[in-house]
């Protein structure tokens, strides 16, 4: 595996509370591209299929939607996929991934999409949930250890707050739960208030504190710390491995996230108080600066 001394060593430091990005999450993967071995590259792109995976969705099921350009795949590629697949089963042409281009869970998951349109019945879970599941399970089978270990993270985290949810709420979590790993099967299975999974995930303290956050933007907020206090200790001993390269770029995608976030909130906060104003009420205006205090 290849080492990035001069890449590694002259990336600007970053923190978790960081308001300014030193790179945009595509501006750091052009960058990449002067640096990164064929062998590793294919591992970068496994994150970027997430953003795929919304072009997915959204295409399949909004036909002409303007595509999320931070994915690897075009709109034409998309297209031509869900072409392919509608022309094997209408023609009995089979469906060819001309050099393996698109990963295998696209056409699992448009196929089943297809037959469940044309049968006009309800997927028995969302149809988001299901795409999430296929792409953890791709990913969880990458042969680096960080690689594995970060998606089967994300994995757990996702499936303990919706089984805490659930549990609030009295919801049937078999549901909802996504996923066939250990703590999937375990959280589905098991009443007990720690899902019977004891000392052996790490992140379930962690993750049941996060549950008992009632305000979902600070949840969100911790949530990603989990994640990023997790990318920091797996790769300690790693500082000039790809892996390293890899935890840039997820903590330069959280930071961007937070940037838009806050971006929308402002603007969301701005709109509400041009409502209060128009409505010239000093008391709700009272209320609107009492509740957006931070």
């Amino acid at each position: 595996m290849s080492k990035y001394y001069y890449l590694i060593a002259g990336l600007p430091n970053i923190s978790f509370d960081d308001s300014k990005l030193p790179y945009t999450v595509t501006g750091f993967r052009e960058e990449l591209g002067n640096y990164l071995s064929d062998a590793d590259t294919r591992l970068l792109n496994l994150f970027i299929l997430k953003f795929d995976n919304e072009n997915l969705l959204e295409q399949i099921q909004h036909p002409g939607y303007d595509p999320d350009t931070r994915g690897r795949f075009t709109y034409e590629e998309m297209s031509e996929l869900l072409k392919g697949l509608k022309d094997e089963k209408e023609e009995e042409k089979p469906f060819k991934n001309k050099n393996k281009r698109f990963p295998s869970y696209f056409e699992t998951f448009a196929r089943a999409f297809l037959e469940t349109k044309e049968k006009e019945e309800k997927p028995p879970i969302p149809w988001e949930d299901y795409l999430s599941a296929l792409y953890y399970a791709y990913a969880m089978k990458s042969r680096n250890k960080f690689v594995a270990g970060w998606f089967e993270l994300n994995l757990n985290i996702k499936n303990i707050l919706i089984a805490l949810t659930c549990r609030k709420y009295k919801w049937d979590k078999t549901a909802y739960i996504v996923g066939d790993n250990k703590t999937a099967n375990k959280i589905r299975t098991s009443n007990a208030r720690d899902f019977d999974l004891g000392d052996s995930l790490e992140c379930l303290p962690a993750a049941m504190r996060i549950a008992e956050e009632s305000d979902l933007l600070l949840r969100e907020r911790k949530v990603d710390l989990l994640k990023w206090e997790w990318l920091e200790e797996t790769t300690i001993y790693q500082t000039f491995d790809v892996e390293n390269v890899l935890v840039y770029l997820l903590k330069l995608e959280m930071m961007e996230r937070w940037a838009m976030l806050d971006k929308n909130a402002g603007e969301r906060s701005f709109r509400e108080l041009v409502g209060v104003m128009k409505k010239g009420s000093d008391n709700v205006l009272e209320e609107f600066k009492r509740n957006n205090k931070k």
